[in-house]
């Protein structure tokens, strides 16, 4: 039971520091579509999921104006279509992109997730069609989202999926040159993906799941800003303590909405991811929160530490308000949508490799970063394999969301609007990996992956 209390703070939080609920995203699975032809197949996902969201923006704005909770964004995640498509035998899905696309602007969604494969063991037929299909599809439309999860601790890291995914991101990266190569910002590599993960562009709705289900993100980095600034130059102890206490209010928001959602829709209640996700807005910025931890600038020493600390307590605080956290819950650090962020990387501060170190102890990992155009597509493949490693080494989620900008350089930008921002191009280590990425294979598993 939420109580008058928790609703009046909440308002503050929502008046003084930004807080919102991110997204409420609809999961439908489409299992019971398959046809043996891809123009049937189309048209029933088209029906399932018009019919199943035609509700869910009017519920989120009712819920909205109901509480005074601001609800950024209404999204849809569908099952990998690379499973659900698997029966038709085509040899192309991007008019089943186009489809999806149609789909959510019909439901007047911002974003539908689940162009996606799954390929960490290695690849069917429907998988690779799927792949091949991603930079068209991705450039043809605008509201889908595509992620393919390449490596897992229990399978190990499939290389031939991470060397296709340079290429298949350069190609993107070209054929979108004209909006800063703006394709890739919708597709996400990764490594121990999750089935049930809100937010976008990596959510797909997981075999696992029910045929349909709610799930919430909420975001509050000015909120977790705000209560550091009470305890500025305290211990550690009182630093942790202030962000899990204030990760349990920011997650019993989420709750809240999560239940009406559920109720309202009389769709069964998912998970409440409780990442603290940044936007362009000053104020609204995991860099401004570790600035008030005591560091000059993100990227400075001790960065790493801060963002572990920040990661674990979030965590800590939001499964002591809920039974049901899930999703990626932690600290996000995308580059373009977070204003500490793209300061910190213009001023050299905030560099590549910084920010891998980072994604050990975040909750994804390479997000959102700009590289120059001309960046090779084993470079992007080394780059990926870097982060698929970490996750499978440390049995977290990791991820890849990065943008070669065609035609532009160390010292640009490139400017994707909305949520998403801009982002300074930062450099790459210019010594080639051509030759590691080349020999193929797959990684084995690590020790640690047999627990049975």
């Amino acid at each position: 039971m939420i109580s008058r209390y928790e609703i009046q703070e909440t308002n503050k939080m929502i008046e003084e520091a930004n807080l919102d609920v991110r997204t409420i995203t609809l999961g439908i699975s489409l299992l019971d579509c398959t046809a043996s032809s891809i123009e049937t197949f189309n048209q029933k996902i088209y029906d399932k999921i018009s019919k199943t969201a035609e509700n869910l923006v009017k519920c989120g704005d009712d819920i909205a104006k109901t509480f005074g909770i601001p609800i950024v964004n209404k999204r849809i995640s569908v099952t990998p279509i690379a499973i659900a498509a698997a029966g038709t035998g085509a040899k192309s899905y991007v008019e089943t992109a186009k489809v999806l696309d149609r789909a959510a602007r019909n439901s007047s969604v911002n974003f539908i997730g689940g162009f996606s494969a799954l390929v960490q063991k290695g690849s069917t037929e429907s998988d690779i069609v799927l792949v091949r299909s991603i930079p068209e599809a991705l450039a043809q439309t605008e509201r889908v989202c595509s992620s393919v999860n390449v490596g897992s601790t229990k399978n190990g890291i499939n290389m031939n999926a991470v060397k296709k995914m340079g290429q298949i991101i350069k190609e993107m990266a070209n054929l979108t040159k004209d909006t800063d190569s703006s394709a890739c910002a919708k597709f996400v590599v990764f490594c121990n993906a999750v089935e049930d993960n809100p937010f976008m562009a990596g959510a797909f709705h997981g075999v696992g799941e029910r045929d349909s289900v709610i799930n919430v993100g909420v975001s509050g980095p000015g909120v977790v800003k705000r209560a550091l600034e009470t305890v500025k130059g305290r211990d550690f102890e009182t630093l942790c303590e202030t962000v899990k206490k204030t990760a349990f209010k920011i997650t019993r928001v989420g709750q809240l909405v999560a239940q009406e959602a559920s109720k309202r829709l009389n769709v069964p209640f998912g998970i409440i991811d409780l990442s603290l996700a940044p936007t362009p807005a000053v104020g609204d910025s995991v860099a401004e929160i570790l600035t008030e931890m005591g560091l000059e600038m993100a990227g400075a020493p001790g960065t790493t530490a801060a963002i572990a600390i920040l990661n674990d307590n979030v965590k800590k605080g939001g499964i002591m308000a809920s039974s049901y956290v899930g999703g990626l819950s932690g600290a996000f650090i995308p580059v373009s949508e977070d204003a500490g962020m793209i300061e910190a990387a213009q001023k050299g501060a905030l560099t590549l490799e910084k920010l891998e170190a980072m994604t050990c102890v975040c909750s994804v990992g390479l997000d959102m970063v700009a590289i120059p155009g001309d960046t090779s597509e084993e470079t992007i493949s080394g780059i990926i394999a870097d982060e698929m490693a970490i996750g499978m080494i440390n049995s977290k989620t990791t991820a890849v969301r990065i943008i070669p900008v065609i035609g532009k350089s160390v010292g640009e930008s490139a400017v994707f609007g909305g949520l998403l921002g801009y982002a300074p191009i930062m450099p790459v280590n210019p010594y080639s990996c051509k030759d590691f990425i080349e020999r193929g294979g797959r990684i084995p598993p690590p020790v640690h992956s047999f627990r049975n």
